[in-house]
């Protein structure tokens, strides 16, 4: 089983152009994209977050169950969802802006343990900075990797949740030695000043770096460097794009029996390059959709 922790939020999408057009409710974050994907490509999935308890919660909770994801490991409050309004650009990408006081996704508390199942768990977005649940986040995947559990890590950075940049960017280099997989995109590296070689020699066996339309790149401990390009296709908006390679990555590795360090660190120039093809073309299946709608695994053939 995989496991995906963080938060589950409302995406508010326009159906128009501009600042007045209607918004369209559609279920979102950056980990429950990634959960929703996992389980389409029928990857088995357990979904680790806090949820509210409104008709948002339960739309929340409903898409899940609807994927197959297992929600037993979700806790449940009263507060309200958290909202996130986005802005669609000409080239079809998303910019956010987030409400979130009071909300109940960032209440989290730690589980005592995950599924017995689990080989893996997911981490990202707003989940890890957020207080108090960002500080539970932190823990969970400390104590997992401890525990020698794959753990992968989407920065996802949201930079206007994030008050103090230098505060944030010190904590993101604190997680790497307890990250197996960090996979990020060209905007989160520059915003983060790192490199992926930086990276890797921190803990992760291999850095995936998103590129939008031109593809994505792995960087792993051996030196080697692997590319493939992008998918061509006509993009409607680019919301849950990097979700789905996450999906797709963890989907495509627990396929190649590769979750762990050492069996990531061995793919080979042809196992990343077949696994980076198969992110990029699920990716490509989402932009081509409105709001977050990754592939199902009948979409796509074999990891």
């Amino acid at each position: 089983m995989i496991v995906v922790a963080g938060e589950a939020l409302i995406d508010l999408v326009p159906q128009g152009a501009g600042a007045l057009a209607g918004l369209l409710p559609l279920l979102g974050g950056g980990p429950y994209n990634t959960a929703v994907a996992l389980g389409r490509l029928g990857s088995p999935t357990a979904f680790c977050s806090r949820v509210s308890r409104d008709a948002f919660g339960e739309a929340l909770l409903a898409g899940l169950t609807g994927a197959g994801v297992d929600v037993s490991s979700v806790q449940r409050g009263d507060e309200p969802t958290t909202l996130a309004a986005a802005t669609i650009g000409p080239d079809g990408s998303a910019a956010y802006s987030f409400y979130v006081e009071g909300t109940a996704d960032r209440l989290f508390s730690t589980p005592v343990a995950l599924p017995d199942a689990a080989r893996a768990v997911s981490f990202g977005t707003c989940s890890l900075v957020l207080e108090p649940g960002a500080s539970a986040y932190e823990e969970l995947m400390r104590k997992s990797a401890a525990q020698g559990v794959f753990t992968a890590l989407d920065p996802n950075i949201r930079a206007g949740l994030i008050p103090d940049p230098d505060a944030y960017r010190a904590r993101f280099l604190s997680w790497l030695p307890s990250v197996s997989l960090l996979k990020l995109s060209e905007e989160d590296a520059a915003w983060l000043g790192g490199t992926p070689r930086e990276w890797l020699a921190a803990g992760p066996a291999a850095v995936v770096v998103t590129r939008g339309g031109d593809g994505l790149t792995a960087f792993t401990r051996d030196g080697s460097v692997h590319s493939v390009p992008g998918e061509a296709v006509e993009v409607v908006d680019t919301i849950g794009a990097g979700d789905t390679v996450n999906a797709a990555l963890l989907h495509g590795l627990a396929a190649r029996d590769a979750l762990s360090s050492a069996a990531t660190a061995e793919l080979g120039p042809q196992g990343w390059t077949d696994l980076l093809r198969f992110a990029a073309r699920a990716a490509a299946i989402t932009c081509s959709r409105a709001g977050a709608e990754p592939p199902y695994a009948s979409e796509l053939g074999a990891a």
